[in-house]
């Protein structure tokens, strides 16, 4: 990665994030607010610099990888809370042990749009 790119993506990511800060204090509840904080916008930031340094064919692979991540998070996420919910283990126990799901879900959708 060249300095100019590390600088953009840092000046870039800034102020986005910014700016979904200022868009989360608008929100209520505040506990809603962290859902703006840091990835949409370094996903924003890193979509941009793709698109100008690798094209636009590149940076949709890239975006679609980045939806297949978030809907396999999706499915890590809601497995856990269910399994929290239902048989009260400690929550580092099931964080870890439950990590298979996003990855199978992750190498699933893969798998399915190559």
């Amino acid at each position: 990665m060249h300095l100019a790119e590390l600088i953009a993506r840092f000046l870039i990511g800034g102020v986005i994030v910014s700016a979904f800060a200022v868009l989360a204090e608008v929100f209520r509840p505040k506990s809603f607010a962290g859902l703006f904080g840091a990835a949409p916008s370094i996903a924003l930031a890193t979509i941009g610099i793709t698109i100008s340094t690798h094209g636009k064919a590149y940076a949709a692979i890239e975006a679609r990888s980045m939806i297949f991540g978030a809907i396999a998070f999706f499915c890590y996420a809601a497995t856990v809370s269910w399994i929290l919910m239902r048989y009260k283990p400690s929550a580092l126990a099931a964080t870890v042990a439950l990590m298979p799901v996003w990855f199978a879900v992750s190498f699933a959708l893969w798998f399915v749009a190559r």
